[in-house]
């Protein structure tokens, strides 16, 4: 069994999945009894977008003192919402006023951005990642989807290797939030991205596929999917204010309205599939079903939302305890003398 641990794009909701991780990894270290137990020793392969690329980036950075295991733990990948999301999220007054007239590509200052990733990350590499993975992207000039993948910055060298933070800058460039990422790969390439949920909202489709592709004699009943969400907004937008309205200042709103629709379609095709093999257990898909305790908009990090956003995924966490502890059960089973039989552990000797 291949497991895949997938998590969504969604802004400052990044907070509801975060905290499921802590939830997760502590219950994993109780039940071994290892205190220094992390989510990347249980899962095969993973998967994120936009905020959930952050994520998984931090959960599977090296330490350089450690050989072999992450420098940061789950709690730590939810800290740089808690510590910083009010930062990354904060606009200048002046900022406001041009979006809200159409006068302004987007609306934050990515500095602020790119000098915390800076700091979580400094100069490690994609091809560093502890474990295999996907974090989506998507270029502007070329018109295609962009995957960053692990494997194939190990495999192919510099020519696809990229900073760390780089790719996190890439996949949460979120259009009319955050400027286009006009980043370089260490060979000096360059890709001019956008984040990745204007086509993969949810990962785990293209997390299946790939692990499909790259694993020697793996099929969909092989495998096994934990999907994370943060949420899907259902704010009700008025036909007349869209007519009345410019096209750019209704930007966020529709990337609210394409993101939403792309991730429920990637749960529906998602579950299909592994209806289709009778393994309907094997793809679990969490996330809360009813954001109206929240601002839901991926940007609404005042103290107060965030607060709120702990609060609703705190219930989400206990709501869900049954089902976590049968995760660790399961996956704690399966890892005593596991063997890989990934086609890269070729590519890590």
């Amino acid at each position: 069994m291949k497991r895949i641990l997938s998590i969504d794009g969604g802004g400052i909701r990044g907070i509801i999945p975060g905290m499921f991780l802590v939830a997760l990894e502590d219950k994993i270290r109780q039940a071994t009894g290892n205190p220094s137990a992390h989510l990347s020793d249980y899962f095969d392969f993973f998967a994120g977008t936009s905020t959930g690329g952050i994520l998984l980036s931090i959960l599977l950075c090296p330490d350089p003192e450690n050989s072999g295991k992450p420098i940061y733990s789950a709690k730590d990948a939810l800290d740089i919402y808690l510590e910083h999301g009010t930062a990354i999220f904060a606009a200048k007054p002046w900022r406001r006023f041009l979006s809200r007239f159409g006068l302004l590509s987007e609306l934050y200052d990515n500095t602020v951005l790119e000098k915390i990733l800076a700091a979580y990350f400094g100069d490690k590499k994609l091809s560093e990642l502890l474990k295999p993975c996907i974090i989506t992207a998507y270029n502007i000039e070329l018109r295609k989807n962009h995957l960053f993948r692990q494997q194939k910055a190990i495999s192919h060298g510099e020519s696809r290797d990229f900073y760390l933070r780089d790719v996190c800058r890439a996949t949460s460039a979120a259009p009319t939030y955050f400027s286009v990422a006009e980043i370089f790969s260490v060979a000096k390439t360059r890709y001019p991205l956008v984040d990745g949920g204007v086509f993969a909202h949810n990962p785990s489709l293209s997390a299946l596929l790939e692990v499909i592709k790259s694993y020697n004699s793996y099929k969909i009943d092989d495998i096994w999917i934990l999907s994370l969400g943060t949420g899907l907004s259902k704010i009700s937008y008025n036909y007349e204010d869209f007519k009345k309205k410019r096209a750019i200042s209704i930007g966020p709103a529709l990337v609210d309205i394409m993101s939403s629709s792309s991730a429920e379609s990637t749960n529906y095709y998602l579950k299909q599939l592994f209806k289709s093999v009778g393994k309907s257990e094997n793809y679990i898909r969490i996330e809360p079903t009813n954001l109206s305790s929240i601002d839901a908009s991926m940007d609404a990090a005042t103290p107060t939302n965030i607060q709120k956003i702990i609060s609703l995924a705190d219930k989400l966490v206990s709501e869900n305890e049954t089902l976590i502890n049968s995760i660790v059960e399961e996956i704690i089973a399966d890892k005593p003398g596991k063997k890989d039989r990934s086609v890269w552990n070729f590519l890590k000797n």
